[in-house]
Formats: structure tokens, C-alpha cells, sequence
């Protein structure tokens, strides 16, 4: 498998410990690059483990969805960027938090990526939340915002992608979850596609978390989806 197609592959390690998480890079071996790690495994010796990670010439991407007055995000911020690792998530709400997290991202080569909206939210979350918008337009909105704030990215559902591509720029990075192969579960996800409909409505990556993680045999379901992406 080409480099440039393994490489869009990002293999989410939502474990609860430290030794589960490295079973499975181990298991997965040279089929997969690049390794998600978030919330549930930070707490058990995650950023040991993206240290591992980027020593071994993997790629890494935290997922810590920051949120918070702009002083905390830029320092914050600051200090994920002396970690070395490759991407980064902020919250994309409003503008004092991503205007704050690209001055904390400062010279460094880390990607900040605005989160969106949830690929498990749909209308009625966002009318809970007191929302007017459906998802599409919300997720437009914020994408436009991240891009002219100067973020390198952002996350969103293959549903959207085609509509950020075409209001941000070729360069813009689009990284995708809820992704399923055709007939998988959705599980808690709603606005879910297939690997092969959010590569050609414009996303660069693709995270998937549960279908590779808890299957029976990870490193063919990895497979399953870097074929999919080639097919694209």
C-alpha cells in the first residue's frame, strides 16, 4: 500500500489503558501510520504513548477538543505544540478561541483543527442546545471561520465535506469521522458515510475508531478501509 493512501488511514485508540492502546499498534504494525489519541486514553498514560509513537516514526493526532478563555487554549496550545506531534483539536465556536489557539501554535508545524459539529449530533441536539441551524449550514459556518482565523483545518462529516472544500481553499484540511464500509454498524454515530464517499467529497483523512479497534481481526479491517480509500 502507497504511503500517501496509508497515511490518510487515522486508526482513533479510544482504549482505556496505556497497554491496550500499544497491543494494538503492535498488532496493526506497518499498516497503519497514524494513530489518534483522546480524552478516555490521555488519562492513562496517553502522552507517553504519543512520545512512543513519534519515536517510532508514526504520526499523531491529540484529540483534546480545547475550550476555554483564550489566556488557557493559547498556553495550553503552546504546550501540546512542544509535544512534536502532528495535529491538534480546538472547539471551532467562536473566534477569540481559534484566534487564541494559532497564536499559541506559534512557529511550530503542529495542525490545529477546529471541531465543527459532533458527527453524533444531528437537528434536534442542536435545538436542545438552542441552535437554530441544521448541521450543514452550522458546520459551513464554523469551517469559514477556522479557515479565515488561520487554522489549518477542520472536523467534519463526510456530509459536509464537499461544501468546505469549495468555501475554503484546496489546502484547507478536511478530517473525517463516522466513517463506516458499506452495511457497518453506525453505532452512536449519525452523520456517518463510507470511506470512499468522504475521500471523493473532498476529505484528506479519515478517523475510525470501533470498526478497526473491535474487530476480530484489526489489521483486515484496516485493510478493508485503506482499499476503499485506493478506490477513491
Amino acid at each position: 500500500m502507497d504511503d500517501t493512501i496509508r497515511e490518510k488511514l487515522i486508526v482513533a485508540l479510544d482504549v482505556p489503558s496505556y497497554d491496550d492502546a500499544r497491543d494494538l499498534v503492535n498488532l496493526l504494525g506497518p499498516t497503519v501510520s497514524f494513530y489518534k489519541i483522546g480524552l478516555e486514553l490521555l488519562f492513562s498514560e496517553g502522552l507517553a504513548l504519543a512520545r512512543e509513537l513519534k519515536s517510532e516514526g508514526k504520526r499523531v493526532f491529540l484529540d483534546l477538543k480545547f475550550l476555554d478563555i483564550g489566556n488557557t487554549v493559547e498556553r495550553a496550545v503552546a504546550s501540546a505544540a512542544q509535544l512534536g506531534v502532528d495535529f491538534l483539536t480546538i472547539h471551532g465556536h467562536d473566534n477569540k478561541t481559534l484566534k487564541a489557539a494559532v497564536n499559541g501554535r506559534g512557529n511550530s508545524s503542529l495542525k490545529i483543527l477546529a471541531v465543527t459539529v459532533l458527527t453524533s449530533l444531528d437537528d434536534d441536539d442542536l435545538k436542545e442546545q438552542g441552535i437554530s441551524s441544521n448541521p450543514h449550514d452550522l458546520v459551513s459556518k464554523r469551517a469559514q471561520m477556522a479557515h479565515q482565523a488561520g487554522l489549518d483545518g477542520v472536523i467534519a462529516s463526510g456530509h459536509e465535506a464537499a461544501a468546505i472544500r469549495s468555501s475554503t481553499s484546496n489546502a484547507f484540511l478536511i478530517v473525517t469521522p463516522g466513517i463506516r464500509l458499506p452495511g457497518g454498524a453506525s453505532g452512536d454515530q449519525l452523520r456517518i458515510t463510507t470511506p470512499h464517499d468522504a475521500i471523493l467529497a473532498g476529505a484528506n483523512y479519515l478517523v475510525v475508531g470501533r470498526p478497526i479497534t473491535a474487530a476480530a481481526d484489526p489489521k483486515a479491517a484496516a485493510h478493508a478501509f485503506l482499499d476503499q480509500i485506493a478506490s477513491a
